[in-house]
């Protein structure tokens, strides 16, 4: 059965996402590690690391993982702003070794209008140095994304210039956002199209590069390019789609965790998890 979870709040302390995960009842967690808005946020204290890692063992078997900022772009063509980007990343990639998270989400990044196959080649060179610069163990994974802008990393083929290109394939993995993936006009609404979705991908970037999931309905229509989250089984996807991917054995040992929109006391992560938990075979 997948691990199905939420991604948190942080505020007030790391550590306070798992008491955010234990309410919901969720068995998996996404956090950041820091504000998502920042550029240059404080060092990780040890008092942090003792007490998240002192949180997690209440939780030992909880899959964890990071999602890197929405700054950071290492496609760009700008100079300060890659130069941000990579040392952005490396410290992100340092925070999560630190505590002992083994993977951290990223986007592609945007080309700015230079072309898909330029932006690739800058997002790659760039994520190298910074995966070099960072000399660490935890595992980058590419999330895919809706097509809107100039965005990269909708279409599969993208993923896989960017894994087969990159001198550190080993550290790269993909994070499947079904509201993203859905929007880029990947239909996974019911058996056939579900199952001709993933065999694209299988046969593009290798099934066993995904390691991660993101589960959200979409707001709008199959190949919108538009990235509007929605609750699960009440947007486009609908919930057979859901189904399929829940059932797939594939992906039976996976972490998948919601990024629905929610309040403060959280019932929409419980109600999400209840609908998926419906879903299973």
């Amino acid at each position: 059965m997948p691990y199905l979870g939420a991604h948190e709040s942080v505020a007030g302390g790391l550590h306070f996402a798992f008491d955010h995960i234990k309410t919901v009842g969720g068995d998996a967690l996404q956090i950041f590690t820091r504000n998502q808005r920042q550029w240059n946020p404080k060092p990780l204290s040890e008092e942090e690391q003792q007490l998240f890692a002192a949180a997690w063992e209440k939780q030992p078997s909880l899959p964890v993982a990071s999602h890197a900022s929405y700054l950071i772009n290492l496609a760009s063509a700008k100079p300060d702003l890659i130069k941000k980007s990579i040392a952005a990343f490396v410290e992100e990639l340092k925070r999560c070794e630190l505590l002992n998270i083994p993977f951290v989400v990223m986007h592609p990044g945007s080309h700015g209008g230079d072309g898909v196959e330029t932006g690739i080649q800058r997002f790659t060179a760039n994520l190298d140095t910074a995966l070099e610069l960072a000399d660490s163990d935890v595992i980058l994974l590419l999330e895919t994304t809706a097509g809107q802008g100039t965005g990269l990393g909708s279409r599969f083929e993208e993923l896989a210039a960017i894994i087969n290109n990159s001198q550190h394939s080993d550290k790269l993995g993909v994070c499947v956002d079904t509201c993203h993936i859905f929007a880029a006009g990947y239909d996974i609404r019911s058996e056939e199209s579900y199952r001709e979705t993933m065999d694209t991908f299988d046969r593009l970037v290798g099934i066993e590069r995904i390691k991660f999931f993101h589960l959200n309905d979409s707001k709008k229509g199959l190949g919108s390019r538009v990235d509007r989250h929605e609750h699960i089984g009440q947007g486009e996807i609908g919930i057979e789609g859901f189904r399929q991917l829940l059932n797939d054995p594939r992906f039976a040992k996976h972490p998948m965790t919601l990024e629905t929109p929610k309040g403060k006391e959280l019932k929409e992560d419980r109600m999400n998890l209840q609908t998926l938990r419906s879903l299973l075979l």
